[in-house]
């Protein structure tokens, strides 16, 4: 089985297992060693199931905006929880090619490994909630129609993606592709660098 195949079973096993309760407040249980790559991924996909959920309920005209703050700050937490994660999967790939030589004319890919890997999870939430829409009895056929027109697209596009992301992994193997990892750098929640943050004091 493929890379791409393997993370695309755990990302909708974390999905199904997450809409098994549907709630942003369900314990979360890992059910893969934690020092595999199926740990990390797994952990990637609940955590943007989750964050997914949350920007449902953030969105809703008639929520309090005391709690609509309590969500925002909560949804800025999962972001960053989001980027580190990406950032460990990086920095799990960058090890493990670590001995491999790049070519003299390697180069290098506009997103990382991680970082595509990060669009899969998120497409897997995509293609699970189109075909909901596409099913839903209490909807239009009109709207049925559109949603599964939009699955479609959805679908080719996994097909895609995964087909790209295994082949980044060739070129980064047999040295075309060159690895590097970049931090996010993100500031928001950095209380030495956002100036609303350090000039309360």
């Amino acid at each position: 089985m493929s890379f791409s195949n393997k993370a695309w079973d755990v990302f909708n096993e974390a999905v199904n297992h997450y809409h098994i309760g549907d709630d942003v407040d369900a314990i979360y249980h890992n059910p893969y060693k934690e020092d595999s790559l199926e740990h990390l991924l797994y952990s990637k996909n609940w955590i943007d199931t989750v964050q997914w959920h949350l920007e449902d309920i953030i969105r809703d005209e008639k929520i309090n905006p005391a709690d609509a703050l309590v969500l925002k700050r909560r949804i800025d937490a999962s972001n960053q929880k989001r980027t580190d994660l990406v950032e460990h999967i990086d920095q799990y790939f960058f090890d493990k090619y670590a001995d491999i030589s790049p070519k003299e004319n390697a180069t290098l890919n506009t997103e990382t490994i991680a970082w595509a890997i990060d669009r899969l999870s998120i497409l897997t939430l995509k293609i699970f909630h189109m075909k909901i829409e596409a099913e839903r009895k209490s909807a239009t056929v009109e709207h049925q129609i559109k949603c599964n027109q939009k699955l479609q697209v959805l679908l080719e596009q996994q097909k895609d993606l995964t087909n790209s992301i295994d082949q980044l992994l060739v070129n980064i193997e047999n040295g075309a592709v060159k690895m590097k990892v970049y931090k996010q750098m993100k500031m928001y929640n950095d209380a030495s660098l956002n100036p609303i943050l350090y000039k309360k004091d």
